[in-house]
């Protein structure tokens, strides 16, 4: 049984049967029903590396897979914290890889699924080392999102290191915020501290992404949302509404409704915001991954099981 981090050269045989079938894809493409059928083939159980169903409070918003779904396939990493606990990628990376070395035990093939492109990266090659920086920047950064709101700040990023704010999700204001503490405290970019350099890890990881036109995802994302609003997500974030602070409810979604359960704007406004918001993340969620050439895309409408199946056993 392995119980550490990295593989030593003792280790490489035993490592080399061990496999991570990581899904990846733009939000409502299908990765989880894909996932399902994928670990199923190979009797095995999923880590979801989906940073936004990490929250028990979040359900319908976040598209967690159903109580059928999740009877189907053991998963970890779902619903497994709450709102109010302070959870980071740092902490999701050491979490994964305990979980997965305790998986590896008696599996060959694990599964990994989600559209938090951070998170699975964080498992698969490890975090990049950035330089502490001078708290009040990260303060100042605070105060300036209250007082003026977030589309100075994304300007702001955008003339400092257009690569990230091409690359990371702009609405998420913790990213945003630490995007800009590193270009500021450093007077370099943040991009320029990713060293894209791979850890090594005890399993080999065999990509597969799931895309289609653009119009079809949009298409797909519209209809999510109609669906997520008729299941209850309006409840859902009622419920949820004093604690709106939290940074867990700073996403797609919820912060739309929010200013519509505030009087700030209408509910058929609101609901279109979560449209076009989710779609500018899609958008996002496909640059990033675009950018990694280990990732085989199959066509999300294809007879695509048996042809990933094959792939993945050929990669083997």
């Amino acid at each position: 049984m392995i119980m550490q981090n990295f593989v030593t050269n003792a280790d490489i045989n035993y490592a080399m049967d061990n496999y991570l079938i990581t899904i990846v894809g733009p939000t409502a493409i299908g990765k989880t029903s894909l996932s399902i059928e994928i670990a199923k083939h190979f009797n095995t159980e999923i880590i979801s590396s989906d940073s936004r169903q990490f929250f028990k409070e979040m359900e319908i918003g976040t598209a967690v897979p159903c109580i059928e779904e999740l009877a189907i396939i053991k998963h970890h990493f779902i619903q497994n914290i709450s709102i109010h606990d302070t959870y980071s990628v740092g902490q999701f990376e050491k979490d994964a890889i305990s979980k997965l070395n305790e998986l590896f035990t008696n599996h060959n093939h694990v599964v990994m699924v989600g559209g938090s492109g951070l998170y699975t990266n964080a498992v698969l090659n490890g975090l990049d080392n950035f330089p502490k920086i001078d708290s009040t920047i990260r303060i100042n950064l605070k105060n300036q999102l209250k007082e003026v709101g977030m589309l100075p700040l994304q300007d702001q990023l955008k003339k400092l290191d257009l690569k990230t704010y091409q690359k990371i999700d702009i609405d998420n204001h913790q990213r945003l915020i630490r995007a800009l503490e590193i270009c500021i405290g450093t007077g370099k970019p943040y991009s320029s501290f990713l060293t894209n350099t791979s850890i090594q890890r005890n399993f080999i990881p065999i990509k597969i992404g799931l895309t289609a036109d653009r119009e079809i995802i949009y298409n797909r994302i519209n209809q999510r949302v109609d669906i997520m609003m008729e299941n209850g997500l309006l409840n859902e974030v009622k419920e949820l509404l004093e604690y709106k602070h939290l940074n867990a409810l700073q996403t797609v979604g919820y912060k739309e409704l929010f200013s519509y359960l505030e009087n700030e704007i209408t509910l058929e406004f609101a609901i279109e915001e979560i449209k076009k918001n989710t779609r500018r993340f899609a958008k996002r969620q496909l640059t990033w991954y675009r950018k990694d050439d280990e990732i085989k895309w199959f066509n999300y409408k294809e007879d695509k099981k048996q042809l990933i199946i094959d792939y993945i056993n050929q990669r083997k």
